[in-house]
């Protein structure tokens, strides 16, 4: 059943060909031909494909290759770096440049070069070139969100989500070349962010921070139900944590508090988030638990699946299984579109189809990274588990 669905969530993308397959998707999966093009949904998709490939998609490969083109002609500026957003006509739309958007492209590029995708090598020395120089702080052993040509910093914000996505790019880096820096790296991040951050608050994982890296408890109130900077604690990155720290153990062995963390962060996770009445996730809450954000984004179920599954195979402990095929009945019943294709990006609380937050279904990365998971026989990256057919 998980191959097929794999299948069915490829196949929302077969068409149209060339950079209009990168564009954003409505929710009957036509492309709005107006809207920009992302670094950080064209690499997602990229990196998606060429796992894809590995696993024996041909297809995918070819679609991987028109993105890694995109990437490389569109995207990258010889100043250094990608431009975050470009216009359908190729031209970029502004000068900024975002360590998340960095961040999938390193991760494209690691797993461009293990599917064998052209130009693979060439855009992971660009995104690492560019993570180096403009975003990452040695002294602080974190990045910076948000930068200009030159490595300036555009705000004073400093946020855990584009390091936590950098965290795997690291880990997926590690993985392909050796390198121990990049495991450092990750590990550096998960004891910032983790460890440091999300202990002292029962294992709820800050978000926000000020320009001298102290946490910003107040940061969003504005706008409480921002698509990456919301106000408050978001359980789904508990859970993608939760992976994530596995993922580094599973090569560090030295990190001694993984399990613990590994297990505090899903538990905190599920306790503030779950909803027992209706079933899943609810998108954020406050520091003491209360629901903020009553939404369910598709990519915090599909978080929660893989950290189930990981923690699961990691602890031999039977509740993560249990709850393995809860967020999975919940899932098949609620998230899965099988009239439109692929699955419903966000769900009210009812767990009726929503757009208040996120319009759409841009995304294909968690989703089918998720439905991989169960395969996974220990926590790796995704194209690493692929190169050797999970």
């Amino acid at each position: 059943m998980l191959s097929r669905e794999a299948d069915r969530l490829r196949s929302f993308f077969a068409q149209p060909s060339g950079w209009k397959r990168y564009g954003w998707r409505r929710f009957d999966g036509s492309v709005d031909a107006e809207r920009p093009l992302e670094l950080y949904s064209v690499a997602r998709l990229v990196h998606s494909f060429g796992v894809a490939r590995m696993l024996g998609d041909e297809q995918a490969g070819t679609w991987g290759a028109e993105g890694m083109a995109l990437l490389l002609s569109s995207f990258v500026d010889r100043r250094g770096g990608f431009f975050d957003v470009v216009a359908p006509d190729g031209s970029p739309v502004s000068d900024r440049r975002g360590a998340y958007g960095h961040a999938f492209a390193l991760l494209a590029g690691a797993t461009a070069v293990q599917a064998d995708l052209p130009h693979g090598a060439e855009l992971l020395a660009r995104a690492r070139d560019a993570i180096d120089d403009l975003f990452w702080d040695e002294g602080t052993g974190a990045a910076v969100d948000e930068v200009d040509s030159q490595g300036t910093p555009l705000s004073d914000y400093r946020g855990q989500n584009a390091n936590m996505h950098l965290t795997e790019a690291f880990l997926a880096c590690f993985e392909l070349t050796g390198e121990v820096e990049f495991l450092t790296r990750a590990r550096l991040l998960a004891e910032r962010f983790v460890i440091r951050g999300a202990t002292p608050r029962e294992w709820r994982v800050p978000e926000h921070y000020t320009s001298d890296w102290e946490v910003d408890e107040a940061y969003g109130h504005e706008k409480p139900l921002d698509q990456f900077r919301p106000f408050g604690v978001m359980p789904g990155h508990g859970l993608e944590w939760s992976r994530l720290i596995l993922g580094i153990a599973a090569h560090d062995s030295s990190f001694d508090r993984a399990d613990e963390a590994a297990r505090g962060l899903f538990a905190r996770a599920v306790q503030d988030g779950w909803d027992e009445d209706n079933g899943g996730l609810n998108y954020t809450t406050d520091f003491r638990g209360e629901v903020v954000g009553s939404a369910r984004m598709h990519w915090v179920i599909a978080e929660a699946l893989a950290a189930a599954v990981w923690l699961a195979r990691t602890t031999g402990d039977s509740q993560y299984v249990q709850w393995y095929r809860r967020f999975w009945e919940w899932t098949n019943r609620h998230v899965i579109d099988r009239d439109g294709g692929s699955w419903w990006h966000e769900l009210g609380a009812d767990n009726r189809p929503a757009s208040r937050t996120w319009p759409g279904k841009p995304d294909l990365y968690h989703a089918y990274q998720a439905v991989l998971s169960a395969r996974l026989r220990r926590p790796t990256g995704f194209a690493a588990a692929a190169r050797h057919d999970l």
